[in-house]
């Protein structure tokens, strides 16, 4: 059971082949008996999992239907969830248990599916190697010496290790793309605005987006179904009509303008996954596709605008934490400032403590103009290079990492050089633009993965090439040994 896709599991359901309550039973007596290898659950709601899984049941037998009645999921733990713990990963939150459930919870909850509990992630979502976790780091199923990537690193950890077949997951630099390369997954940032974020602890609020996570385009496509759609909540929420994602996997991909960056070919890329991505193009070519060589001349300035706005935002949104109405409070406090002082150094850890420092500088008087100012006019100039690109193309495609997962531990000591590897898919978050992940090959066993950028709203063109390309390449059904 544990084999089955997504859209595997909605036709056996349909089939009566099995039950939700059955299927549910497996699963969590898998992650009980794996993850201490992997660290990827946070929490297992197992009576709230059975709950759901006995209502699914009872559903269907009523005459109800429908892709994710009866599935079972996970969530990234810095989605709100009513009575349970939400503790995005720190210290701060690890008493914190939700008064409400996030939109994309309540939303997959009254599709039918099934919530296993809430995975690991970095330290409110700010790492690429789910190294910065109060609970601990995640291990890479693929390898356990190495990273799985982050922030997401516990949704794709299980995911990939066969705990679950999809996850939800979120997406502020490549959180949701790198982790899926890291580890022979789909993952997919939807557009900006697509996927409420109402309930979904924030990090950098103009960056954030929630996703899927799994193993295929077809799964991706059924969960992002349940998850997009408008919410009055939701200040960014777009109301923006949903289409329905399975039924455009199918089409040809004759003629499609593929676009391939010039700049994405430099140095820093590893030239073993140079030659997978040029295979991965070579198959698309096969299917009917047409590639054109494009640049885009201000992604090299990408990331130091990114690590400035996102820290920036980050300052803002965790002022919140202080150890007054919620979250960690330190002993004895000698007056409020020494209560704000040590509530919020004991809460939160090294990276989370870096960025707001820096997000705080960049704020300041004196230096707003200077940095966060600047930053956000070469956002705009990145977001002109895209605009301008897709005049010409109808996706992009480039690498999604320039290296393979790195072993645990060994960027601990140069933030810079861990940042740094986001270079391709933080540009998407800055645009506000469409981004999928998609398995491409292994390097030195480890997997890669070829990213995919589409103009805003047309995630079903990105799903449609990833699921075609999918038909015609096996790279996603590969299992790592001893799951």
């Amino acid at each position: 059971m544990h084999q089955m896709t997504l859209a595997e599991i909605a036709r056996g359901l349909a089939d009566k082949k099995f039950s939700s309550e059955e299927l549910t039973k497996v699963l969590l007596a898998r992650i009980t008996q794996l993850d201490p290898q992997l660290n990827s659950f946070i929490s297992l709601t197992e009576e709230l999992a059975l709950a759901q899984a006995k209502a699914a049941d009872a559903r269907r037998a009523n005459g109800e239907s429908g892709a994710l009645l009866g599935a079972p999921i996970a969530h990234k733990d810095l989605f709100c969830t009513q009575g349970i713990r939400t503790s995005c990963g720190s210290k701060m939150l690890d008493n914190f248990k939700a008064p409400y459930d996030a939109t994309v919870v309540a939303k997959l909850a009254a599709a039918g599916a099934v919530t296993l509990g809430k995975t690991n992630m970095d330290e409110f979502a700010m790492g690429s190697a789910n190294e910065s976790s109060w609970y601990g780091a995640v291990k890479n199923p693929w390898n356990l010496e190495h990273v799985p990537g982050g922030s997401s690193g516990g949704s794709a950890a299980a995911v990939a290790a066969r705990l679950l077949p999809a996850a939800t997951a979120t997406d502020t630099g490549g959180s949701i793309r790198q982790p899926a390369a890291f580890t022979n997954l789909t993952g997919l940032k939807p557009t900006y605005g697509r996927v409420s974020r109402w309930g979904m602890i924030a990090y950098a609020s103009s960056l954030d987006q929630g996703g899927p996570l799994a193993r295929t385009a077809e799964d991706c496509a059924i969960l992002l179904q349940g998850m997009a759609g408008f919410d009055q909540n939701d200040s960014t929420s777009i109301d923006e009509p949903v289409p329905e994602y399975s039924a455009g996997l199918n089409t040809s991909l004759q003629g499609l303008r593929i676009g391939v960056p010039k700049e994405y070919f430099s140095a820093g890329l590893d030239p073993r996954i140079a030659e997978l991505i040029q295979n991965s193009i070579k198959e698309l070519q096969k299917l009917g596709a047409v590639i054109k060589e494009i640049s885009l001349p201000n992604m090299q300035h990408a990331i130091p605008a990114y690590y400035v706005i996102a820290p920036a935002e980050a300052s803002s949104n965790l002022s919140r934490f202080d150890g007054v109405r919620f979250g960690h409070r330190c002993e004895n406090p000698e007056n409020l400032i020494d209560l704000y002082k040590r509530s919020r150094g004991e809460g939160f850890g090294p990276e989370v403590q870096r960025r707001i420092m820096v997000g705080a500088y960049a704020l300041s008087a004196g230096y707003y103009d200077a940095y966060y100012l600047k930053a956000q006019k070469i956002r705009r100039l990145v977001k002109n290079d895209f605009m301008a690109a897709f005049n010409e193309v109808d996706i992009i495609l480039g690498p999604t990492t320039p290296n393979p997962a790195w072993k645990l531990g060994a960027k601990n000591s140069d933030p810079v050089a861990a940042y740094l590897e986001d270079v391709y898919t933080i540009t998407a978050n800055l645009a506000g633009l469409p981004g999928l992940s998609m398995p491409a090959g292994f390097v030195d066993g480890l997997p890669v993965g070829v990213q995919l950028l589409a103009p805003y709203f047309q995630e079903g063109r990105l799903l449609n090439v990833a699921h075609q390309y999918q038909l015609n390449t096996d790279w996603h059904t590969r299992t790592p040994t001893g799951f």
